[in-house]
């Protein structure tokens, strides 16, 4: 069962109208060839951007082949600052940096070349000074990833009341805050958080085998681009392990996570091409608000439940926007 969610982002259309029409106009040089650098750490952030982000900015009069080049690198966080050094001589326009290794990447890369991020946070990183005002050279849209973990534990704990000692899942090269924001949310709930930290999914088997040893009941996989690329393998560990896991999209749901909970990652996506095409025309990133998801998608996988011998609350049900049978 679904039901049709809409995302609303802070300050609304008319914030946003006000605060573009004070940026510096400038009209779309017809002759120009615009380009676009891409760097993640995951082919599907590749992926998302051709099928989600390319085609709204094609509305706008950016189209790929007639006046903009697209040139989208995949890393592993290691080599990113090199990959991104590699970007920025070509002279782009603009760099979509996609999670919190290519952002940190590019944003200790250069100051002057344009950046819009999906995902990481700036401010956190301190590359921008506020989400209204950023006031450097990123932009882009968060996806909210501290406080999400926070919510994710909260809702796993709604569907599984009685784990108690619930792991995390955690990439050492992923977002600083999650781990905190967890600890805290677990304290709120009572629970014993067991947290685990990998590089690699050489270290996935190992991080599954010392959750057992302690006697994890449940997880948290953490928000992570990564992860979400090797969901499939993680849900089947998980599986395994007899874990119920929550993890950071709704369509990890549907990969085998038992719960997937996030925002709607096509409505972001597509505000960012609205942030390229400001760049492009020659708008200041930092004039630019970074913008937040205001409503998320939670959908939950009864075949996952089943196969665990798990009773899912009928409230968590009835509240699903989607229910995988």
């Amino acid at each position: 069962m679904r039901r049709r969610q809409f995302l609303g982002f802070a300050g609304g259309a008319a914030a946003w109208q006000l605060v573009a029409g004070t940026l510096p106009a400038r009209a779309q040089n017809p002759n120009r060839i615009y380009r676009l650098g891409h760097v993640g750490n995951s082919p599907l952030g590749e992926t998302l951007t051709r099928d989600i982000t390319l085609p709204e900015l094609a509305k706008l009069g950016f189209v790929e082949g007639r006046n903009l080049v697209f040139d989208a690198r995949v890393s592993e966080p290691s080599a990113t600052p090199g990959i991104v050094r590699e970007l920025l001589a070509t002279r782009p326009d603009a760099i979509v940096a996609i999670g919190p290794a290519p952002l940190k990447a590019a944003g200790a890369a250069t100051r002057a070349v344009p950046i819009v991020v999906f995902g990481a946070d700036p401010v956190e990183l301190g590359l921008a000074a506020s989400y209204a005002r950023p006031g450097g050279n990123v932009t882009g849209v968060v996806i909210l990833a501290s406080e999400l973990e926070g919510k994710r534990l909260s809702v796993l704990h709604d569907v599984v009341p009685d784990r108690r000692r619930v792991a995390a899942l955690l990439l050492s090269t992923g977002n600083p805050g999650s781990e905190p924001a967890l600890r805290k949310a677990a304290a709120g709930l009572g629970i014993e958080l067991l947290a685990f930290t990998v590089a690699t999914p050489a270290d996935y088997p190992a991080a599954f085998a010392a959750m057992r040893g302690q006697g994890a009941q449940a997880l948290v996989i953490g928000a992570a681009p990564e992860f979400q690329r090797d969901g499939k393998l993680l849900a089947g560990l998980a599986l395994e392990a007899r874990l119920p896991t929550v993890c950071e999209w709704a369509d990890m749901a549907r990969t085998g996570c038992l719960i997937g909970y996030g925002p709607s990652r096509a409505a972001l996506r597509k505000r960012m091409a609205d942030q390229i095409a400001q760049i492009f025309r020659g708008a200041v990133p930092g004039d630019i608000p970074i913008e937040r998801p205001t409503v998320f998608e939670f959908s939950l996988n009864l075949k996952i439940a089943k196969s665990l011998d798990l009773n899912v609350p009928v409230a968590m049900l009835t509240s699903a926007d989607e229910v995988i049978e």
